[in-house]
């Protein structure tokens, strides 16, 4: 009896072993290798994309501007909007009530070159709004930031059966953050609403800081034993429906771009999976995943008055916002 019952604790446990390795294997593993080393030294462009989004930062998120800092919420989008008209584009404004205010998300197209059964579209956005007296400068200018150039640098794109939608959401900061009135859940469901063919959904969510230093990196329990524990790559991030997008999203990274990467798919219950505008299009029944520098989990100045636009690493966003560009340009043609 003895002998039979430990014959089958050790059939279970190693069943049990099966399965976490099975759902480590599902949840972390990707395709491609993470970049290892001393970063290559700035292009000349990249040295431009670093001056331009620094002073995109400058311009947003000098100021706390939500809607306890309405002037300033307003003044931030008008800067997206005339930002954006200069590039060319028609920008249009999705505006909405609450709290007796009227706030707006920000968009702009690049349309296919065919109509057909077989376009798709895909969304890639960042919320402009900072929480209560923080600027925000990482959290989330660095994001916009990245979006404006991103619009920049693909204004040359004429994708033949694929529509790419840029778009800047207010209110992803609480007290709004997952409910009805975060702005990116609106933005959502009104693609849903219209039947847009929306096949992939990337949020661009504090991006701008980087560390060498070991210990800089911490992480939600399990992934601290999986992980390095210096903050000086960038994650993306899915919900377990994202997976195959997170894959190729991260495949076209890797391939194209000399920068540090971790990534996985994660249910939304662990801290920091769901953190951002990726939630309300996955609520929406969209691929969605975030690009993000792990957020609270490095940043010191994270929702701190001390978020300002001199804690932003450039020359790392400029290299990373030129990574997101190839991928997009892959994604679309």
């Amino acid at each position: 009896m003895m002998r039979e019952f430990w014959i089958g604790a050790l059939y279970a446990v190693f069943a049990a072993l099966i399965g976490v390795a099975a759902l480590l294997w599902y949840g972390l593993g990707m395709p491609g290798r993470s970049y290892v080393g001393p970063l290559p030294e700035a292009t000349g462009e990249e040295n431009d994309l670093a001056a331009r989004l620094r002073r995109h930062v400058e311009a947003i998120a000098s100021e706390p501007h939500n809607i306890g800092h309405f002037a300033n919420l307003e003044k931030a989008a008008q800067y997206i909007e005339r930002t954006l008209a200069e590039q060319g584009y028609r920008v249009l404004s999705q505006s909405y009530d609450v709290a007796q205010l009227t706030v707006r998300n920000l968009e702009v197209a690049i349309d296919p070159q065919e109509d057909g059964p077989a376009m798709r579209t895909i969304v890639i956005g960042a919320h402009y709004d900072s929480f209560l007296d923080a600027p925000g400068a990482n959290d989330n200018g660095s994001g916009a930031a990245a979006a404006l150039e991103l619009a920049r640098l693909l204004n040359d794109l004429r994708p033949r059966r694929t529509r790419l939608l840029l778009a800047w959401f207010t209110n992803e900061e609480p007290p709004y953050f997952q409910t009805d009135d975060m702005g990116s859940f609106h933005y959502a469901r009104r693609l849903a609403e219209r039947k847009e063919p929306v096949v992939a959904m990337i949020s661009l969510e504090t991006i701008g800081f980087f560390s060498d230093d070991v210990g800089t990196q911490s992480y939600p329990a399990p992934f601290g034993a999986v992980f390095p524990n210096r903050a000086n790559f960038v994650a993306f991030v899915g919900m377990p429906g994202s997976r195959a997008l997170v894959r190729e999203v991260m495949a076209l990274f890797r391939r194209e771009t000399d920068f540090p990467s971790i990534g996985g798919v994660a249910p939304g219950v662990i801290p920091g999976i769901a953190w951002s505008d990726h939630w309300s299009f996955a609520e929406h029944g969209f691929q969605a995943m975030m690009i993000t520098d792990t957020a609270v989990f490095r940043y010191p100045h994270y929702h701190k008055p001390s978020d300002t636009p001199d804690k932003v690493n450039y020359d790392r966003l400029a290299r990373l916002t030129k990574g997101i560009e190839r991928v997009l340009r892959n994604m679309a043609e």
